[in-house]
């Protein structure tokens, strides 16, 4: 088998839902989403229209993603779950979960 330079220079990355992936080398926080200061971060960076990233296809956001960049990924997975899939490699790319796994879409507030 020949190597490929490619696969050893890319960092690990992480599924946080959906097939949607961020730099495991870039995060810096996995956030619940239940305080009110969280939610107060989220809805004025959606009112902004900058640096977020809704990677929830319609699904209630469990988990904030803050990244060094500065921007914030929101996702449908718990911080629990995505914690186990940066603890364990094989786990990065993860498959999905089932939808007995996920909670139902919820409308937009």
């Amino acid at each position: 088998m020949i190597h490929d330079e490619r696969t050893s220079s890319v960092p690990p990355l992480l599924n946080v839902g959906f097939y949607n992936f961020v730099l495991t080398d870039k995060i810096v926080a996995l956030v619940r989403i239940d305080s009110a200061p969280v939610k107060r971060l989220v809805q004025q960076l959606r009112r902004e229209g900058t640096r977020l990233i809704d990677a929830t296809q319609g699904r209630r956001t469990r988990c904030v993603v803050f990244l060094s960049s500065g921007q914030i990924v929101l996702s449908a997975l718990t911080q629990e779950t995505l914690a186990k899939r940066l603890s364990r490699p094989e786990a990065l790319f993860a498959p999905e979960p089932t939808e007995e796994e996920l909670p139902e879409a919820e409308p937009a507030e």
